[in-house]
Protein backbone atom coordinates (compact mmCIF):
# COMPACT_ATOMS: atom_id res chain seq x y z
CA UNK A 1 0.00 0.00 0.00
CA UNK A 2 1.56 3.60 -0.44
CA UNK A 3 1.88 6.08 1.64
CA UNK A 4 -1.34 7.67 2.90
CA UNK A 5 -2.46 10.97 1.40
CA UNK A 6 -5.74 11.57 3.11
CA UNK A 7 -7.56 9.94 6.35
CA UNK A 8 -10.97 8.88 6.28
CA UNK A 9 -11.89 11.81 8.26
CA UNK A 10 -10.48 14.48 5.75
CA UNK A 11 -12.13 12.88 2.64
CA UNK A 12 -15.15 13.26 5.06
CA UNK A 13 -14.57 16.71 5.82
CA UNK A 14 -13.15 18.02 2.38
CA UNK A 15 -16.64 16.46 0.68
CA UNK A 16 -18.98 17.32 3.14
CA UNK A 17 -20.06 13.29 3.25
CA UNK A 18 -21.55 10.92 5.83
CA UNK A 19 -19.60 7.31 6.23
CA UNK A 20 -19.82 4.76 9.23
CA UNK A 21 -16.22 3.60 8.95
CA UNK A 22 -13.07 5.03 11.46
CA UNK A 23 -12.28 8.32 10.45
CA UNK A 24 -8.10 7.71 11.10
CA UNK A 25 -8.20 4.92 8.32
CA UNK A 26 -5.93 5.56 5.74
CA UNK A 27 -6.45 6.39 2.00
CA UNK A 28 -3.66 6.45 -0.16
CA UNK A 29 -5.04 8.34 -3.11
CA UNK A 30 -8.01 8.00 -6.14
CA UNK A 31 -9.03 6.60 -8.69
CA UNK A 32 -12.26 7.42 -10.54
CA UNK A 33 -11.33 3.63 -12.54
CA UNK A 34 -11.91 0.38 -11.01
CA UNK A 35 -9.16 -1.41 -13.05
CA UNK A 36 -6.45 0.85 -11.77
CA UNK A 37 -7.23 0.51 -8.49
CA UNK A 38 -4.51 -0.82 -5.75
CA UNK A 39 -5.51 -1.82 -2.01
CA UNK A 40 -5.93 1.79 -0.01
CA UNK A 41 -6.42 3.91 -2.89
CA UNK A 42 -10.01 5.90 -2.24
CA UNK A 43 -12.60 4.64 -6.04
CA UNK A 44 -14.78 8.09 -6.95
CA UNK A 45 -17.86 6.51 -8.42
CA UNK A 46 -18.19 9.21 -11.20
CA UNK A 47 -21.58 8.85 -13.46
CA UNK A 48 -20.19 9.69 -17.02
CA UNK A 49 -21.81 9.96 -20.10
CA UNK A 50 -21.41 6.35 -21.41
CA UNK A 51 -20.40 4.69 -17.78
CA UNK A 52 -21.93 4.99 -14.58
CA UNK A 53 -18.54 4.40 -11.85
CA UNK A 54 -21.56 3.04 -9.35
CA UNK A 55 -21.75 0.12 -11.41
CA UNK A 56 -18.26 -1.01 -10.36
CA UNK A 57 -18.59 0.12 -6.78
CA UNK A 58 -18.33 -3.98 -5.70
CA UNK A 59 -15.43 -4.63 -7.55
CA UNK A 60 -13.30 -1.65 -6.32
CA UNK A 61 -14.31 -2.83 -2.66
CA UNK A 62 -13.62 -6.31 -3.86
CA UNK A 63 -9.73 -4.81 -5.18
CA UNK A 64 -9.34 -3.23 -1.79
CA UNK A 65 -10.69 0.13 -1.62
CA UNK A 66 -9.81 2.44 1.17
CA UNK A 67 -13.59 3.54 0.54
CA UNK A 68 -15.49 4.16 -2.41
CA UNK A 69 -17.07 7.80 -2.38
CA UNK A 70 -21.25 7.49 -3.89
CA UNK A 71 -23.96 8.99 -4.03
CA UNK A 72 -26.61 9.45 -1.37
CA UNK A 73 -28.99 7.06 -4.25
CA UNK A 74 -26.60 4.11 -3.41
CA UNK A 75 -27.06 1.80 -3.28
CA UNK A 76 -28.61 0.77 -6.93
CA UNK A 77 -29.99 -2.41 -8.27
CA UNK A 78 -26.59 -3.29 -9.15
CA UNK A 79 -24.87 -3.22 -5.87
CA UNK A 80 -27.75 -4.89 -4.43
CA UNK A 81 -27.66 -7.62 -7.03
CA UNK A 82 -23.74 -7.85 -5.74
CA UNK A 83 -24.33 -8.27 -1.81
CA UNK A 84 -27.04 -10.40 -2.51
CA UNK A 85 -25.21 -13.03 -4.77
CA UNK A 86 -22.19 -12.62 -1.96
CA UNK A 87 -24.51 -13.17 0.71
CA UNK A 88 -25.98 -16.22 -1.18
CA UNK A 89 -21.93 -17.34 -1.80
CA UNK A 90 -22.48 -16.99 -5.47
CA UNK A 91 -19.87 -14.01 -5.64
CA UNK A 92 -16.46 -13.44 -4.21
CA UNK A 93 -15.93 -9.47 -2.89
CA UNK A 94 -16.30 -7.17 -0.04
CA UNK A 95 -19.45 -4.98 0.58
CA UNK A 96 -18.35 -3.11 3.74
CA UNK A 97 -20.68 -0.33 4.13
CA UNK A 98 -18.56 1.06 5.90
CA UNK A 99 -16.02 2.43 3.57
CA UNK A 100 -19.12 4.16 1.63
CA UNK A 101 -18.79 7.87 1.65
CA UNK A 102 -21.77 8.92 0.63
CA UNK A 103 -22.27 12.77 -0.87
CA UNK A 104 -24.72 14.32 -2.61
CA UNK A 105 -22.51 14.55 -6.14
CA UNK A 106 -19.29 12.46 -6.61
CA UNK A 107 -18.35 14.99 -9.54
CA UNK A 108 -18.61 17.74 -6.96
CA UNK A 109 -16.98 15.65 -4.23
CA UNK A 110 -14.05 14.83 -6.91
CA UNK A 111 -13.77 18.60 -7.43
CA UNK A 112 -13.91 18.92 -3.45
CA UNK A 113 -10.38 16.67 -2.53
CA UNK A 114 -9.08 18.88 -5.51
CA UNK A 115 -9.43 21.91 -4.42
CA UNK A 116 -8.57 20.72 -0.56
CA UNK A 117 -5.81 19.12 -2.59
CA UNK A 118 -4.22 22.21 -3.33
CA UNK A 119 -5.30 24.12 -0.89
CA UNK A 120 -2.96 22.02 2.14
CA UNK A 121 -0.03 22.42 -0.02
CA UNK A 122 1.20 25.80 1.34
CA UNK A 123 4.62 25.25 0.81
CA UNK A 124 5.14 23.89 -2.93
CA UNK A 125 5.65 26.01 -6.34
CA UNK A 126 2.73 24.73 -8.81
CA UNK A 127 3.24 25.08 -12.27
CA UNK A 128 0.74 24.88 -14.83
CA UNK A 129 1.14 23.80 -18.46
CA UNK A 130 -1.54 24.70 -21.26
CA UNK A 131 -0.81 25.49 -25.40
CA UNK A 132 -2.05 24.01 -28.58
CA UNK A 133 0.70 21.44 -29.13
CA UNK A 134 3.30 20.34 -27.01
CA UNK A 135 1.64 20.16 -23.26
CA UNK A 136 2.10 16.61 -22.54
CA UNK A 137 5.92 16.75 -23.27
CA UNK A 138 6.38 19.72 -21.62
CA UNK A 139 4.84 18.52 -18.47
CA UNK A 140 7.23 15.76 -18.34
CA UNK A 141 10.00 17.50 -19.13
CA UNK A 142 9.49 19.58 -16.20
CA UNK A 143 8.77 16.39 -14.35
CA UNK A 144 12.51 15.02 -14.98
CA UNK A 145 13.77 19.31 -14.86
CA UNK A 146 12.98 19.34 -11.53
CA UNK A 147 13.30 16.26 -10.24
CA UNK A 148 17.41 17.05 -8.91
CA UNK A 149 15.64 19.64 -6.74
CA UNK A 150 13.30 18.47 -4.50
CA UNK A 151 10.21 15.89 -5.17
CA UNK A 152 7.42 16.30 -7.77
CA UNK A 153 3.77 15.39 -8.23
CA UNK A 154 2.64 15.68 -11.82
CA UNK A 155 -0.22 15.22 -14.11
CA UNK A 156 -0.18 11.50 -15.29
CA UNK A 157 -0.85 10.68 -18.86
CA UNK A 158 -2.71 12.89 -20.26
CA UNK A 159 -4.61 14.19 -16.85
CA UNK A 160 -5.75 17.44 -18.25
CA UNK A 161 -9.29 17.73 -18.19
CA UNK A 162 -12.12 18.29 -15.14
CA UNK A 163 -11.61 14.93 -14.49
CA UNK A 164 -8.14 14.29 -14.50
CA UNK A 165 -7.05 17.98 -12.92
CA UNK A 166 -8.97 17.45 -9.73
CA UNK A 167 -8.12 13.92 -9.51
CA UNK A 168 -4.45 14.97 -9.96
CA UNK A 169 -4.45 17.46 -7.35
CA UNK A 170 -6.07 15.10 -5.15
CA UNK A 171 -3.47 12.63 -5.09
CA UNK A 172 -0.37 15.33 -4.67
CA UNK A 173 1.15 14.73 -1.36
CA UNK A 174 0.90 17.62 1.12
CA UNK A 175 4.59 17.92 1.60
CA UNK A 176 5.38 18.25 -2.00
CA UNK A 177 8.33 20.51 -3.48
CA UNK A 178 6.58 20.98 -6.99
CA UNK A 179 3.34 20.53 -8.82
CA UNK A 180 3.06 20.30 -12.16
CA UNK A 181 -0.18 20.50 -14.10
CA UNK A 182 -1.01 19.98 -17.79
CA UNK A 183 -4.61 21.97 -18.26
CA UNK A 184 -6.45 21.30 -21.38
CA UNK A 185 -9.80 22.33 -23.31
CA UNK A 186 -11.79 21.87 -26.18
CA UNK A 187 -14.26 24.72 -25.24
CA UNK A 188 -14.20 28.19 -23.76
CA UNK A 189 -14.82 28.85 -20.07
CA UNK A 190 -12.77 25.27 -19.63
CA UNK A 191 -9.30 26.37 -18.92
CA UNK A 192 -10.65 29.17 -16.11
CA UNK A 193 -12.72 26.76 -13.71
CA UNK A 194 -9.70 24.10 -14.03
CA UNK A 195 -6.30 26.74 -13.52
CA UNK A 196 -8.64 28.35 -10.52
CA UNK A 197 -8.59 25.07 -9.21
CA UNK A 198 -4.91 24.55 -9.27
CA UNK A 199 -3.53 28.25 -8.69
CA UNK A 200 -0.07 27.83 -10.50
CA UNK A 201 2.55 30.27 -9.29
CA UNK A 202 3.81 30.10 -12.94
CA UNK A 203 1.69 29.56 -15.96
CA UNK A 204 3.28 27.90 -19.38
CA UNK A 205 1.55 28.29 -22.72
CA UNK A 206 3.79 26.76 -25.28
CA UNK A 207 2.14 27.84 -28.42
CA UNK A 208 -1.12 28.91 -29.89
CA UNK A 209 -2.18 27.23 -33.16
CA UNK A 210 -5.32 26.44 -34.95
CA UNK A 211 -6.21 23.36 -33.31
CA UNK A 212 -10.31 22.53 -32.11
CA UNK A 213 -11.65 24.97 -34.91
CA UNK A 214 -14.53 23.00 -34.82
CA UNK A 215 -15.59 24.94 -31.70
CA UNK A 216 -13.88 28.12 -32.27
CA UNK A 217 -14.34 30.92 -34.61
CA UNK A 218 -10.99 31.84 -35.00
CA UNK A 219 -7.14 31.31 -33.89
CA UNK A 220 -7.62 34.48 -31.96
CA UNK A 221 -10.47 32.80 -29.81
CA UNK A 222 -8.45 29.91 -29.23
CA UNK A 223 -5.54 32.15 -27.71
CA UNK A 224 -7.85 34.13 -25.72
CA UNK A 225 -9.24 30.73 -24.25
CA UNK A 226 -5.45 29.41 -23.41
CA UNK A 227 -5.20 33.05 -21.85
CA UNK A 228 -7.65 31.84 -19.05
CA UNK A 229 -4.66 30.04 -17.26
CA UNK A 230 -3.87 33.48 -16.16
CA UNK A 231 -7.31 33.67 -14.11
CA UNK A 232 -6.28 31.33 -11.69
CA UNK A 233 -2.66 32.48 -11.21
CA UNK A 234 -1.61 33.02 -7.61
CA UNK A 235 -0.69 37.39 -7.19
CA UNK A 236 2.65 37.97 -7.91
CA UNK A 237 2.54 34.86 -10.83
CA UNK A 238 4.36 34.13 -14.11
CA UNK A 239 3.18 33.97 -17.56
CA UNK A 240 5.89 32.07 -18.96
CA UNK A 241 5.10 32.57 -23.07
CA UNK A 242 6.40 32.01 -26.68
CA UNK A 243 7.62 35.17 -28.05
CA UNK A 244 7.65 33.63 -31.76
CA UNK A 245 4.27 32.97 -31.93
CA UNK A 246 1.83 35.75 -33.93
CA UNK A 247 -0.44 35.93 -30.68
CA UNK A 248 2.25 36.51 -28.11
CA UNK A 249 1.13 40.07 -27.38
CA UNK A 250 -2.61 38.81 -27.20
CA UNK A 251 -1.33 36.45 -24.23
CA UNK A 252 0.47 39.48 -22.62
CA UNK A 253 -2.18 41.19 -22.40
CA UNK A 254 -4.23 39.23 -20.95
CA UNK A 255 -1.30 37.99 -18.80
CA UNK A 256 -0.46 41.40 -17.77
CA UNK A 257 -4.28 41.69 -16.73
CA UNK A 258 -4.11 39.27 -13.88
CA UNK A 259 -1.19 41.20 -12.69
CA UNK A 260 1.56 38.50 -13.97
CA UNK A 261 5.28 38.72 -14.84
CA UNK A 262 5.80 38.31 -18.57
CA UNK A 263 9.12 35.91 -19.22
CA UNK A 264 8.95 35.54 -22.90
CA UNK A 265 11.06 32.58 -24.81
CA UNK A 266 12.18 32.10 -27.79
CA UNK A 267 14.43 32.66 -30.78
CA UNK A 268 13.40 36.21 -30.83
CA UNK A 269 16.24 38.76 -29.75
CA UNK A 270 13.94 40.43 -27.42
CA UNK A 271 13.10 36.76 -25.31
CA UNK A 272 13.87 36.86 -21.71
CA UNK A 273 15.04 33.25 -22.18
CA UNK A 274 16.83 32.93 -25.93
CA UNK A 275 17.75 30.75 -28.28
CA UNK A 276 21.26 31.46 -29.03
CA UNK A 277 22.08 28.18 -30.90
CA UNK A 278 21.09 24.63 -32.11
CA UNK A 279 22.37 21.50 -33.85
CA UNK A 280 19.33 19.77 -34.86
CA UNK A 281 19.62 15.42 -35.76
CA UNK A 282 17.03 13.04 -35.86
CA UNK A 283 17.76 11.50 -32.22
CA UNK A 284 18.48 14.42 -30.17
CA UNK A 285 19.31 18.42 -30.34
CA UNK A 286 22.82 20.22 -28.48
CA UNK A 287 20.87 23.42 -27.67
CA UNK A 288 22.77 26.88 -26.01
CA UNK A 289 20.25 29.56 -24.22
CA UNK A 290 20.57 31.94 -22.32
CA UNK A 291 18.13 31.70 -19.51
CA UNK A 292 17.13 34.96 -17.49
CA UNK A 293 20.94 36.05 -17.85
CA UNK A 294 22.90 32.75 -17.35
CA UNK A 295 24.03 30.92 -21.03
CA UNK A 296 23.93 27.13 -20.64
CA UNK A 297 24.55 24.77 -23.42
CA UNK A 298 22.40 21.50 -22.91
CA UNK A 299 21.06 18.45 -24.69
CA UNK A 300 17.29 17.89 -25.73
CA UNK A 301 16.89 14.19 -25.62
CA UNK A 302 13.90 14.25 -27.78
CA UNK A 303 14.51 15.71 -31.43
CA UNK A 304 13.01 18.23 -33.13
CA UNK A 305 13.18 22.17 -33.06
CA UNK A 306 9.56 22.27 -31.35
CA UNK A 307 11.44 20.25 -28.70
CA UNK A 308 13.61 22.46 -28.11
CA UNK A 309 11.37 25.95 -28.26
CA UNK A 310 9.47 23.89 -25.08
CA UNK A 311 12.80 23.34 -23.00
CA UNK A 312 13.48 27.24 -23.16
CA UNK A 313 10.26 27.31 -21.49
CA UNK A 314 10.84 24.77 -18.89
CA UNK A 315 14.36 25.78 -17.93
CA UNK A 316 12.46 29.56 -17.69
CA UNK A 317 10.31 27.80 -15.37
CA UNK A 318 12.87 25.90 -13.40
CA UNK A 319 14.61 29.37 -12.64
CA UNK A 320 11.66 31.19 -11.43
CA UNK A 321 10.72 28.35 -9.41
CA UNK A 322 14.38 28.43 -7.76
CA UNK A 323 15.52 25.36 -8.71
CA UNK A 324 18.35 24.10 -9.77
CA UNK A 325 19.00 25.44 -13.19
CA UNK A 326 21.92 23.23 -14.31
CA UNK A 327 21.07 20.34 -13.04
CA UNK A 328 17.74 20.75 -14.72
CA UNK A 329 19.30 21.23 -17.74
CA UNK A 330 21.22 18.24 -17.69
CA UNK A 331 18.32 16.34 -16.90
CA UNK A 332 16.40 17.38 -20.04
CA UNK A 333 18.98 14.88 -22.08
CA UNK A 334 17.70 11.94 -20.13
CA UNK A 335 13.70 13.25 -21.47
CA UNK A 336 12.70 10.57 -24.29
CA UNK A 337 9.59 10.65 -26.29
CA UNK A 338 7.31 8.53 -25.35
CA UNK A 339 4.71 6.03 -26.91
CA UNK A 340 2.03 7.61 -28.92
CA UNK A 341 4.33 11.17 -28.83
CA UNK A 342 7.17 10.25 -30.55
CA UNK A 343 8.66 7.06 -29.72
CA UNK A 344 11.12 5.31 -31.80
CA UNK A 345 11.54 1.88 -32.34
CA UNK A 346 14.55 0.61 -34.41
CA UNK A 347 13.89 -3.17 -35.43
CA UNK A 348 16.90 -4.99 -37.12
CA UNK A 349 15.74 -7.05 -40.47
CA UNK A 350 18.05 -9.55 -42.34
CA UNK A 351 18.53 -6.63 -44.85
CA UNK A 352 18.41 -2.89 -43.13
CA UNK A 353 16.74 -1.73 -40.28
CA UNK A 354 13.22 -0.25 -40.12
CA UNK A 355 12.72 2.65 -38.06
CA UNK A 356 9.13 3.49 -37.08
CA UNK A 357 8.37 6.66 -35.40
CA UNK A 358 5.16 6.12 -32.78
CA UNK A 359 3.39 9.68 -33.30
CA UNK A 360 -0.05 8.45 -33.11
CA UNK A 361 -1.66 9.71 -29.69
CA UNK A 362 -2.42 13.43 -31.17
CA UNK A 363 -2.33 15.09 -34.27
CA UNK A 364 -3.13 19.04 -35.61
CA UNK A 365 -1.58 21.74 -38.09
CA UNK A 366 1.32 22.66 -35.45
CA UNK A 367 2.47 19.20 -34.35
CA UNK A 368 2.02 17.52 -37.77
CA UNK A 369 4.29 19.65 -39.32
CA UNK A 370 6.66 19.66 -36.47
CA UNK A 371 6.66 15.62 -37.01
CA UNK A 372 7.08 15.96 -40.84
CA UNK A 373 10.32 18.64 -40.04
CA UNK A 374 11.61 16.28 -37.35
CA UNK A 375 11.27 12.86 -40.60
CA UNK A 376 13.17 15.38 -42.36
CA UNK A 377 16.33 15.51 -40.23
CA UNK A 378 16.68 12.28 -41.66
CA UNK A 379 20.20 12.13 -43.51
CA UNK A 380 19.68 10.31 -46.58
CA UNK A 381 22.65 7.80 -45.64
CA UNK A 382 21.31 6.20 -42.89
CA UNK A 383 17.66 5.41 -44.36
CA UNK A 384 16.51 5.19 -48.21
CA UNK A 385 13.51 6.56 -47.50
CA UNK A 386 11.37 8.88 -45.40
CA UNK A 387 7.82 7.47 -45.51
CA UNK A 388 4.85 9.67 -43.69
CA UNK A 389 2.02 7.87 -42.66
CA UNK A 390 -0.73 10.05 -41.77
CA UNK A 391 -4.75 10.09 -40.55
CA UNK A 392 -7.29 12.84 -40.01
CA UNK A 393 -6.50 15.74 -37.53
CA UNK A 394 -9.79 16.19 -35.78
CA UNK A 395 -12.10 18.98 -34.81
CA UNK A 396 -10.93 21.22 -37.16
CA UNK A 397 -14.10 22.04 -38.27
CA UNK A 398 -14.78 23.63 -41.73
CA UNK A 399 -11.32 24.51 -42.03
CA UNK A 400 -10.26 20.78 -42.23
CA UNK A 401 -9.55 20.15 -45.52
CA UNK A 402 -7.79 23.07 -46.17
CA UNK A 403 -5.10 22.85 -42.99
CA UNK A 404 -4.75 19.09 -44.44
CA UNK A 405 -4.30 20.26 -47.99
CA UNK A 406 -1.63 23.07 -47.24
CA UNK A 407 0.83 19.74 -45.66
CA UNK A 408 1.84 19.09 -49.25
CA UNK A 409 4.38 22.42 -48.95
CA UNK A 410 5.33 20.21 -45.66
CA UNK A 411 6.40 16.95 -47.33
CA UNK A 412 7.86 18.92 -49.85
CA UNK A 413 9.82 21.06 -47.56
CA UNK A 414 10.97 18.55 -45.45
CA UNK A 415 11.98 15.98 -48.40
CA UNK A 416 9.47 13.29 -47.62
CA UNK A 417 9.36 10.72 -50.03
CA UNK A 418 6.11 8.85 -49.57
CA UNK A 419 2.93 9.32 -47.76
CA UNK A 420 0.35 7.28 -47.10
CA UNK A 421 -3.21 8.46 -45.88
CA UNK A 422 -6.14 8.04 -44.22
CA UNK A 423 -9.35 9.47 -43.59
CA UNK A 424 -11.87 12.08 -45.14
CA UNK A 425 -9.64 15.40 -44.37
CA UNK A 426 -6.82 13.42 -45.50
CA UNK A 427 -7.84 12.85 -48.96
CA UNK A 428 -7.05 16.57 -49.50
CA UNK A 429 -3.99 16.49 -48.32
CA UNK A 430 -3.38 13.06 -50.76
CA UNK A 431 -5.25 14.72 -53.70
CA UNK A 432 -2.57 17.66 -53.44
CA UNK A 433 0.70 15.67 -53.86
CA UNK A 434 2.38 14.85 -57.05
CA UNK A 435 1.78 11.28 -57.89
CA UNK A 436 5.84 10.58 -57.08
CA UNK A 437 4.94 11.09 -53.75
CA UNK A 438 1.73 9.24 -53.30
CA UNK A 439 1.52 6.00 -51.41
CA UNK A 440 -1.76 4.81 -51.01
CA UNK A 441 -4.78 6.44 -49.72
CA UNK A 442 -7.71 4.76 -47.80
CA UNK A 443 -11.46 6.18 -45.79
CA UNK A 444 -9.89 4.31 -42.59
CA UNK A 445 -6.68 2.88 -41.19
CA UNK A 446 -7.90 -0.26 -40.84
CA UNK A 447 -8.50 0.17 -45.01
CA UNK A 448 -5.00 1.56 -45.21
CA UNK A 449 -3.16 -1.33 -43.85
CA UNK A 450 -2.84 -4.04 -46.47
CA UNK A 451 -1.24 -1.47 -49.02
CA UNK A 452 0.79 0.04 -45.92
CA UNK A 453 2.00 -3.30 -44.72
CA UNK A 454 3.04 -4.08 -48.63
CA UNK A 455 4.65 -1.48 -49.28
CA UNK A 456 7.10 -0.72 -46.42
CA UNK A 457 10.53 -1.88 -47.04
CA UNK A 458 13.48 -2.23 -45.29
CA UNK A 459 16.00 1.08 -45.04
CA UNK A 460 12.37 3.12 -44.55
CA UNK A 461 12.27 5.24 -41.28
CA UNK A 462 8.67 5.63 -41.16
CA UNK A 463 6.14 8.31 -38.80
CA UNK A 464 2.39 7.63 -37.77
CA UNK A 465 0.66 10.46 -36.84
CA UNK A 466 -2.94 10.90 -36.60
CA UNK A 467 -5.58 12.65 -33.76
CA UNK A 468 -6.84 9.71 -31.45
CA UNK A 469 -9.98 9.10 -33.72
CA UNK A 470 -8.32 8.10 -36.32
CA UNK A 471 -6.90 4.97 -35.04
CA UNK A 472 -3.22 5.08 -36.10
CA UNK A 473 -2.01 3.50 -32.93
CA UNK A 474 -2.79 -0.12 -34.56
CA UNK A 475 -0.68 0.59 -37.90
CA UNK A 476 2.36 1.11 -35.50
CA UNK A 477 2.01 -2.15 -34.11
CA UNK A 478 1.10 -4.22 -37.47
CA UNK A 479 4.01 -2.65 -38.53
CA UNK A 480 6.63 -3.38 -35.95
CA UNK A 481 4.89 -7.19 -35.93
CA UNK A 482 5.64 -7.74 -39.77
CA UNK A 483 9.58 -6.38 -38.88
CA UNK A 484 9.85 -8.35 -36.06
CA UNK A 485 9.05 -11.36 -37.57
CA UNK A 486 11.15 -10.53 -40.79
Amino acid sequence: MADPVWTLGEVISATGGRCEGEPAAPISGFSIDSRALEPGIGFIAIRGPNRDGHDFVPKALDAGAGCAIVEETFPDDSYLEAREAREEGEAPGDLDETRLVRVRDTFDALNDLGREGRDRTEHTVVIGVTGSAGKTGTKEALRAALEPSGTVHASAKSFNNHWGVPLTLANMPRDIDYGVFEVGMNHAGEIAALTRLVRPQIAIVTTVAPVHLGFFASVEEIADAKAEIFEGLEPGGAAVLNRDNPHFERLAAAARGEGAEIVSFGEDERSKVRLLDCDLTLDDSTVTADVLGETLTYRAGAPGRHVVQNTLAVLAAVKLAGADLRAAAKALGAVQPTAGRGERSVIVTEQQPVCIVDESYNANPASMRAALATLGLTPRGEYKRRVAVLGDMLELGEEGPRLHRELAEAVDAEGIDVVFACGECMASLFEALPQARRGAYAETSEGLAPDLLSEVQPGDIVVVKGSLGSRMAPLVAALKRRFEDC
